[in-house]
């Protein structure tokens, strides 16, 4: 593993969305009262088939609600060891979908759903402490980021049978013990899909070309990305659930949402081996997403990416970007405890 992962200098880029953008709807997961367990496939690349639907103990119907976008309406290749792929060799599958957890010590999950469908898809990763959901596109591989780190995991894939209420279709449980604490934060994910994008790669590159230093790294993609995006406020009047990023799209419209600003610069710095989270949580009341970087000295830093030469000042760049870095915004900004935060990509 490339030793940035240990010599990394840190930062946290805090891309919040400003007040009036959406608020967050009831939790996207609903409480399972108790989850359905599926015995892992140990060691194959063909497993135990299953029913079409996982529903043991009393899983039943679960209520999935979307997740809000985080939006605010004011304001080379990457390395072959770094592209996530579905090896074969610990798979959970049946008749409609696939769930490979071969490289859960590389920090990430695939899952397919293989049969053909019009209904809604999401799948679940539910951690030791947290429970992301996700959207699935039939025949579509998709990578998730196990952001909880070492513990105990449940994959699970479901399908819509109604309005807001899945059924589980297929799933797996499993103890993860990462290689690395920095692999979920340093591979491509659905979120963060820099695999997909080769010219936010080669800008990235371009922006860092001749510094070895993670800490200027840092600092030319953020002055980059403040200085050429502008924020998009129809994008976010009209944005729906399910929005994801297009790298390569916002980096030649060099406009988009808060979700773009901090999917943009966590790509480009996880192409260039630097490790950070994209964090999706709250600015007040406000559901926003900033990104966090490591530093070998202090470890995970929540917000700070602007050097005053002195001090490390917790930065929004949809703000920075959106309000010209004037002094009120600078200052609303610099405080941290407008932030809290709910999730990890």
């Amino acid at each position: 593993m490339n030793r940035i992962f240990y010599r990394c200098l840190s930062f946290a880029l805090a891309a919040v969305l400003l007040s009036g953008c959406a608020q967050i709807s009831s939790s996207s997961t609903s409480s399972l009262s108790s989850s359905s367990s599926a015995s892992s496939s140990q060691g194959s690349t063909s497993a135990e088939q299953t029913p079409s639907y996982v529903d043991e103990v009393s899983l039943g119907d679960v209520v999935l609600e979307d997740e809000a976008v985080a939006l605010a309406a004011t304001p080379a290749a990457i390395p072959s060891d770094l592209t996530p792929v579905a090896s074969g060799t610990l798979t959970k599958k049946n008749d409609k979908a696939v769930i490979d957890y071969s490289n859960t010590k590389d920090g990430y999950v695939m899952v397919q759903y293989t049969a053909s469908t019009s209904k809604r898809l999401k799948a679940q990763v539910k951690g030791p402490t947290t429970t992301y959901t996700y959207n699935l596109t039939a025949g579509q591989w998709e990578t998730f980021p196990l952001s909880d780190g070492n513990g105990a995991y449940q994959f699970i894939v479901y399908e819509n049978i109604e309005g807001t209420k899945y059924a589980a279709v297929l799933s797996v449980s499993c103890t993860v013990a990462l290689t690395d604490e920095f692999a979920p934060f340093l591979r491509p994910n659905q979120y963060v899909d820099y695999a997909s994008a080769p010219n936010t790669v080669a800008k990235a590159a371009e922006l860092t070309k001749g510094i070895s230093d993670p800490l200027k790294k840092v600092e030319a993609v953020y002055n980059y990305v403040v200085t050429n995006l502008t924020y998009d406020k129809q994008l976010a009047a009209t944005v729906q659930s399910g929005y994801l990023p297009v790298l390569d799209t916002v980096l030649a419209n060099k406009t988009g949402i808060c979700f773009d600003y901090a999917a943009l610069m966590t790509g480009m710095l996880r192409s260039q081996n630097v490790p950070c989270k994209l964090v999706v949580g709250y600015a007040g009341s406000a559901y926003h997403a900033w990104i966090s970087v490591w530093s070998d000295t202090t470890g995970w830093v929540d917000g700070a990416i602007y050097f005053d030469g002195t001090s490390w000042q917790r930065m929004d760049p949809t703000f920075a970007s959106s309000g010209k870095q004037s002094q009120s915004i600078m200052a609303y900004i610099g405080d941290g405890k407008n932030y809290s935060a709910k999730y990890f990509y």
